[in-house]
């Protein structure tokens, strides 16, 4: 199929996917994997991507330039639910870390802060209420308090004050408050880096911190007019109506977010 002229928004998913195989070749696909490519639970170590996913994933990397990982799980999480996979790159902790050429690659400004991190870990589960899960992922502590929705405003007011005794930053997402270094580092930026010599992207996202990430899309469309960029939010009662607002197609679930994929794969064999 020959190249056509870039669509504009607001556009339906059929106009999106046949500009995308029009320019398959210079195409990168990003997901987040928490309620996008895989169901949010209690227990964050126990969720898995749906099945068809996998699948999926590596037919896609297969058609396109490039198919992305975007996380806030750390990439030793990512590889263990992705190992199959050989041709999808994986970005942990908002990109921080980075799976490059088998090898994991961590944000040197961020590697003096994995002490204080321990050590706030073990803080959190001295002070807390046991009800709440203490995430501890090296370079960032992750409170959830999903079994205990109750007890978010105590999660936030300590949250708060170990951010503020120690320097840190607060990210917050589903049912969770985060705290992680001070680093520049977000998935808006690890997208606004990437997309740099791309011609299309799909960003399809979650949460609140994904929004970021849709606005890497649209600064780059507004920097660059041959560039299109599709922002697909993954819907839930826990974000609301705002994610759902900032992007350009809304889905309902990890399961139709996999069977969306597996629907449009036959264009690029025509």
């Amino acid at each position: 199929m020959a190249e056509s002229a870039r669509p504009s928004h607001p556009l339906s998913a059929a106009e999106a996917w046949e500009f995308t195989v029009a320019r398959a070749k210079d195409t990168t696909f990003f997901f987040d994997f928490d309620g996008v490519l895989a169901p949010v639970a209690d227990d964050p170590d126990a969720v898995q991507p749906v099945p068809q996913a996998l699948d999926v994933l590596e037919t896609l990397a297969g058609q396109v330039a490039r198919v992305a990982i975007v996380s806030a799980r750390p990439v030793s999480f990512l590889q263990s639910r992705f190992a199959r996979l050989a041709h999808v790159d994986l970005y942990g902790l908002y990109g921080l870390e980075v799976l490059h050429e088998g090898e994991v690659v961590t944000e040197p400004a961020a590697l003096p802060w994995v002490p204080a991190m321990a050590d706030l870990a073990e803080r959190a589960r001295a002070e807390l209420p046991d009800t709440l899960l203490v995430e501890y992922k090296r370079l960032s502590v992750a409170l959830h308090y999903r079994t205990a929705p109750q007890l978010a405003d105590v999660v936030e007011r300590w949250g708060h004050e170990q951010a503020e005794r120690l320097g840190l930053r607060i990210q917050r997402g589903r049912m969770v408050v985060e705290l992680k270094p001070p680093v520049d580092q977000d998935k808006g930026m690890v997208i606004s880096e990437a997309v740099l010599t791309a011609g299309c992207a799909w960003y399809f996202g979650d949460d609140m911190s994904d929004v970021k990430a849709f606005d890497a899309l649209r600064a780059r469309e507004a920097l660059d007019p041959d560039f299109f960029g599709m922002c697909v939010a993954v819907a839930n009662p826990e974000t609301g109506a705002e994610l759902s607002s900032a992007a350009d197609l809304t889905l309902e679930s990890p399961e139709a977010v996999a069977r969306f994929l597996a629907d449009a794969l036959p264009a690029f064999r025509r």
